[in-house]
């Protein structure tokens, strides 16, 4: 364990208003291109070679099980006063670090023979972005493209809910989604949307070559410009009088049946 000796008591501290601009406002996290990650389990699963900074709580450096997870990790102590009032949680674990971004390109996910991608559209709830992005690991989806509308994945409720996937699933946000489309299409990638319009029920498609999926907005689903570049509507059938399902969950319907084909 390497430690500093001297520990943040005050929430005046220069490094603690730094962690809480990091943490509170995306155009910081842009700007240092770092991101703040809280809990034992996304601690240990960060990449070491990203790993900026790490903080730690006096009641968690009490705790002789949490020595090991700090091993040759330099890290930084603050009184439980001044831990509370940076952390994003009611219910603070006592560890958060700061954690370099990575950067993907369109190139990095389109180099299998036969890509497998979701493309997210204006999606603005930190649960469901960060719940696709963990479903995506475990289906063996190859990236996730995203509108540059789409809510920040690095916010922190964001961050908690991918379960560490983010530090894994290849991503980028993209200005011109209709231009990365159009790009995908001309890689012999077949493009779906999960549409009202969509005759055929999303199991009867066959998603072994290359294929992406595009999910809109929470409320208003696609826009007309980006579903009309699909090449295919599917549908995920329904029964009662549900029209529609969560993104997060039709998101996962259409992955694991991609899983399912390819397995």
């Amino acid at each position: 364990m390497q430690i500093s000796h001297n520990m943040i008591e005050s929430t005046a501290n220069k490094q603690v208003r730094n962690l809480i601009q990091l943490i509170k406002k995306a155009k910081v996290r842009r700007e240092t291109q770092t991101f703040v990650v809280e809990g034992i389990r996304m601690f240990r699963e960060v990449p070491k070679e990203r790993l900026v900074q790490t903080y730690v709580s006096e009641s968690f450096l009490e705790k002789q099980e949490n020595h090991e997870a700090l091993k040759d990790i330099h890290y930084e102590v603050m009184t439980d006063k001044v831990f509370a009032a940076v952390s994003d949680t009611q219910t603070p674990q006592g560890i958060l670090c700061v954690v370099r971004q990575k950067e993907y390109t369109l190139e990095d996910i389109l180099r299998k023979e036969h890509p497998f991608l979701m493309i997210l559209e204006n999606l603005q709830d930190p649960g469901n972005l960060g719940t696709i992005f963990r479903t995506a690991e475990g289906a063996g989806v190859d990236g996730i493209i995203m509108s540059s509308d789409t809510v920040d994945i690095y916010n922190p409720k964001t961050v908690r809910s991918t379960m560490g996937s983010l530090y894994r699933m290849p991503f980028f946000y993209e200005k011109d989604l209709k231009g990365v489309v159009e790009r995908i299409k001309e890689k012999k990638v077949s493009v779906y949307a999960a549409h009202l319009k969509g005759k055929h029920a999303y199991y009867l498609e066959d998603y072994r070559s290359g294929c992406a999926f595009l999910i809109g907005n929470e409320g208003n689903g696609l826009t007309d410009e980006l579903a009309a570049l699909a090449d295919t509507y599917i549908r995920i059938p329904m029964e009662g009088q549900v029209e529609s399902l969560n993104a997060a969950i039709a998101a996962a319907v259409l992955m694991y049946e991609v899983k399912r084909q390819r397995d």
